[in-house]
C-alpha cells in the first residue's frame, strides 16, 4: 500500500511536538518513583508478597477509572484532559512517595494510576489525530519519547538515591517541573473536536450512517489486540516493578547499579520506538510485532538461563526493545476497528492492558516467595511467545 503524504502544516508540527511533550511527563512522572519502591518497600517493612499487591494498586486505579476517559474526552476534548491528568497523576505519585503508611501508599497509587489511565487514552487520542494529518505512522515516535521521559525519570531517581535527597522532596521537584511542560503545551495542541467533521457543500455537517455493529471477527480480533497490550505491559511492569530488587537482592547489585535495569529497558524501548515508525511503515505492524516477541523471548530467556548483573541488564534491554511497538500497534489497530463509537477500540485495550500491570505484581511476587525472583521472572520471555502466537491480530499492510 504506497502513501505519499503532503508535508505537515505548521500548526500540526507544533501540536505533534505538543503531544511528545505530553508523552514525555507523561513517562517520566511514574519512573521518578520507580527506582524509589525497594526504598519504599524497606521503609514500610513489606515482604515482596505485600509489596507485590501494594504495587498493583497504581493499575487498579487504572482499571477503575478507564472506562470513563472515552466519555470524558468526548466531553472535554483530549487535550485538555491530557493535560489535567497529567497534573493530578503527579500529585498522586507525590503523595504516594510522602505516605508514612501502607494504606495512604496504596490508596495515593491507586488515585495516580487511575489519573494516568485517563491521561493515557487521552494523549493517544490526540497523537492518534495528529498521525491523520500527517498522514503516515508517527504514533511510535510518541511512545518513544514517552521512553525517554521514562529515563530522564529513573535517571533523576538514581541521580537522588545517589545523592542522598529525601523521597518528598525529589518527587515534589519532579512533579512541578513536568506540570509546567504539560501546561505549557496545551496551548500548542490541536483545536477544536476529536473526530473529523465532513461538511456539505453549504457547510452543513454531515451525519454518517451508523455502522454496522462488530461481528464475532472483529470482538476476536479485539482480544487478540489486548492480549499484545498485556503482553507489553507484563514486560514494562518486569523492569519498573521488579528489575530493581531482582538485581540488588537476587544478584547482589549495589543500588545505584540496580536502577540500570530499569533504565536500560526503557532506554531500548526509546530506540525500538524510534526505528518502529519506519520499520512499520515498511513492513507492518503484524511482522514488527512477531519479531520483536522472539527478541524479548530469547534475549531474557538467556538473562535468566544465565544469571549475572551485566547479563540480567542487557536481557532487560532486549525485553524493552522486543515489546517497543506493541502497545501503540494495538492502540492504532483497535482505533480503527469498524463499527465502534470513535475511540472506543482505543479505549477498551487502554483499559484492560492495565490487567498486565494488575495481575504481573501479585503473580511475580508470590512465585518469588515461594520459589524465586529468577523463576518468577519468566513472565518476560512467555510474554514474548504471547506475542508471537497473537501478532496476525495486527495491521499486516505496508506504506511503501
Amino acid at each position: 500500500m504506497s502513501l505519499s503524504p503532503a508535508a505537515p502544516l505548521p500548526e500540526d508540527a507544533r501540536a505533534r511536538r505538543a503531544v511528545g511533550a505530553l508523552f514525555l511527563t507523561n513517562g517520566a512522572i511514574f519512573a521518578n518513583i520507580v527506582p524509589r519502591f525497594p526504598e519504599i518497600k524497606a521503609q514500610l517493612g513489606l515482604d515482596n508478597a505485600v509489596y507485590g499487591l501494594a504495587v498493583i494498586a497504581y493499575p487498579l486505579g487504572a482499571i477503575l477509572a478507564g472506562l470513563a476517559a472515552g466519555a470524558l474526552i468526548r466531553r472535554f476534548g483530549s487535550g485538555k484532559l491530557a493535560v489535567a491528568g497529567t497534573v493530578a497523576t503527579g500529585l498522586g505519585v507525590l503523595a504516594a512517595g510522602a505516605s508514612p503508611t501502607l494504606a495512604l501508599f496504596v490508596a495515593a497509587l491507586a488515585f495516580g494510576g487511575a489519573m494516568d489511565a485517563v491521561t493515557d487514552v487521552a494523549q493517544n487520542t490526540h497523537g492518534l489525530r495528529v498521525q491523520r494529518r500527517y498522514g503516515k505512522s508517527i504514533i511510535n515516535s510518541f511512545h518513544a519519547i514517552w521512553s525517554i521521559g521514562s529515563v530522564i525519570g529513573g535517571a533523576m531517581s538514581a541521580a537522588a538515591i545517589a545523592l542522598h535527597v529525601p523521597l518528598a522532596l525529589h518527587l515534589g521537584i519532579s512533579v512541578v517541573l513536568f506540570a509546567t511542560v504539560a501546561l505549557i503545551a496545551y496551548r500548542y495542541l490541536l483545536p477544536g473536536r476529536d473526530t473529523e467533521v465532513e461538511l456539505d457543500t453549504q457547510g452543513v455537517e454531515v451525519v454518517p450512517a451508523p455502522a454496522a455493529r462488530p461481528g464475532p471477527r472483529i470482538y476476536v480480533t479485539l482480544l487478540m489486540l489486548v492480549l499484545i497490550a498485556i503482553a507489553g505491559a507484563t514486560v514494562e511492569d518486569a523492569g519498573s516493578s521488579w528489575a530493581a530488587l531482582y538485581l540488588s537482592d537476587s544478584l547482589g547489585a549495589p543500588e545505584s547499579l540496580a536502577a540500570l535495569g530499569f533504565i536500560a529497558l526503557v532506554g531500548a524501548q526509546f530506540v525500538g520506538r524510534i526505528i518502529g515508525d519506519p520499520l512499520t511503515d515498511r513492513f507492518g505492524q503484524r511482522t514488527v510485532a512477531f519479531a520483536g516477541g522472539a527478541v524479548a523471548f530469547v534475549g531474557m530467556g538467556l538473562a535468566l538461563w544465565f544469571p549475572s548483573v551485566p547479563g540480567t541488564i542487557a536481557g532487560f534491554a532486549a525485553a524493552g526493545f522486543g515489546v517497543a511497538t506493541l502497545i501503540p500497534a494495538a492502540m492504532h489497530r483497535a482505533d480503527e476497528l469498524p463499527g465502534f463509537r470513535p475511540g472506543t477500540g482505543l479505549t477498551l485495550v487502554s483499559w484492560l492492558l492495565r490487567l498486565g500491570f494488575l495481575l504481573s505484581p501479585p503473580l511475580v511476587g508470590f512465585v518469588a516467595d515461594h520459589a524465586s525472583l529468577r523463576l518468577a521472572l519468566l513472565v518476560v520471555p512467555l510474554a514474548g511467545l504471547v506475542v508471537m502466537a497473537t501478532a496476525w491480530a495486527l495491521d499486516g499492510r505496508t506504506r511503501e
